[in-house]
């Protein structure tokens, strides 16, 4: 189960489908997006200059991925650029020296030592997904802002890179899997900031129980799945973070009632750590479990892991600079990341007047589709309205690598190729 932090079939080509050697699907591909109420905001232009080197293919789960399966410059509904698709493969998550591959160990250590039915562990399955997997089937409404091409990335207009590790949840049910524990790198557009990233790691936790487990309790379902839910996820959070204060907050998830949050205090401060729930019995059902119950739970590795090792910025994760991956070792969970030279940074403003198709992801797609992970911020400065009704935005553009000093020919050449992109693809005036 994932929180979304704000989230007719035409073939025009052959359907792909490898398959493991447990039968599921790694690999597979249609076309045709529909979205019905969802907010449309459209692919940005295409352009034959690249500054990233481009990857011609990479492998998942002993699969090989071409490019062309998933960045076409062809197709209209496409929004994958290469710097997202050179992500692909890289499985942060299956490093055991790196944070995110240490947190994911911790909790696998957890629910291993815990309890006596066991977990099944998932890591390795294709990024790769139908909207009917990422969607429909963990019940996404038909006009969720998630759905949109803002929000997203479409291989084409009925596959997707994952926005959540539930895209598998229902395919593994349907497989016979009843406990289980899916971990994978998951895509979104999004913001610029010390705290996200289009690519980052998630993992769900997924139970399910028989009339006879909740009968002998003497409680209802619901009651007896919630109370269970509590308790494995109460431990966990000892588990990572020790003996600390802990608080349910009610919420809504679209695919879990009742639906949880939980928090911890920690470093003086409410911290949310993950979100969960009862699972909403229309999904057991088009599985074949009506007469079950089930609880799931989604967590961010990455919010964890910077809390854990106190990790300042999410770049970090990506480099392989030496003085960051040389600080962390197999099983030494809560190192405490030391700061190597911080760089100064550039600042540098950009203005505009925007038109009725301008949104904040597309412009930061922009931005990161030149300057990569030499961009550490964009942040909206000043916006304001004319009589004319003109809108116009003012970004301010933080410009700093994490490894060495930016000159001003460097940073001022990106900010120029930033100003001729933006005004070519986003339809906007600089002003």
């Amino acid at each position: 189960m994932t929180i979304f932090s704000v989230h007719s079939t035409i073939f025009t080509r052959a359907s792909v489908a490898l398959l493991s050697s447990n039968g599921l699907k790694r690999f597979s591909f249609a076309s045709s997006f529909s979205s019905s109420n969802a907010e449309y905001s459209p692919p940005l232009p295409k352009t034959k200059k690249r500054r990233f080197p481009i990857v011609s293919a990479v492998d998942i789960g002993g699969v090989t991925i071409a490019r062309n399966d998933v960045v076409r410059d062809d197709d209209p509904t496409n929004n994958v650029p290469d710097s997202i698709f050179s992500k692909l493969g890289m499985q942060l998550h299956r490093r055991d020296k790196h944070p995110i591959g240490i947190i994911k160990n911790a909790i696998y250590n957890y629910f291993e030592s815990n309890y006596e039915k066991k977990f099944e562990t998932f890591e390795d399955l294709s990024p790769i997904v139908t909207t009917k997997q990422n969607f429909d089937d963990v019940l996404v409404p038909a006009d969720h802002v998630s759905r949109s091409l803002n929000d997203t990335y479409y291989v084409d207009s009925q596959t997707v890179l994952r926005c959540h590790t539930s895209a598998h949840q229902a395919e593994l049910l349907r497989s016979g899997h009843r406990r289980f524990l899916v971990t994978g790198d998951v895509y979104r557009r999004d913001s610029i900031d010390s705290t996200h990233y289009p690519v980052f790691h998630q993992m769900e936790g997924f139970c399910v129980f028989s009339p006879e487990d909740w009968n002998e309790s003497g409680k209802d379902s619901t009651l007896y799945a919630a109370e269970d839910l509590k308790k494995c996820l109460e431990g966990l959070a000892r588990h990572l973070f020790g003996a600390v204060e802990m608080r349910w907050v009610d919420t809504y998830f679209p695919f879990t009632e009742p639906s949880f949050e939980l928090e911890i205090y920690f470093k003086e401060d409410w911290l949310e750590v993950l979100g969960c729930g009862v699972t909403e019995q229309r999904i057991l059902k088009q599985s074949g479990l009506e007469n079950n119950v089930a609880w799931a739970f989604g967590l961010g590795l990455e919010r964890l892991a910077m809390v854990l090792f106190d990790i300042p910025d999410i770049r970090l994760f990506w480099s392989d600079d030496e003085r960051f991956t040389s600080q962390f070792g197999k099983g030494e969970l809560g190192v405490k990341f030391k700061p190597f030279s911080k760089y100064p940074p550039c600042y540098k403003d950009i203005s505009f007047w925007i038109s009725e198709s301008f949104t904040e992801n597309n412009f930061c797609e922009v931005v990161r589709g030149i300057a990569g992970d030499l961009v550490e911020e964009v942040k909206l400065i000043d916006s304001f309205t004319n009589k004319k009704g003109m809108t116009s935005h003012c970004y301010r553009i933080v410009f700093r690598s994490m490894e060495r000093s930016l000159t001003d020919e460097e940073v001022n050449d990106l900010q120029s190729k930033v100003r001729d992109e933006v005004q070519r693809k986003l339809n906007v005036e600089l002003r």
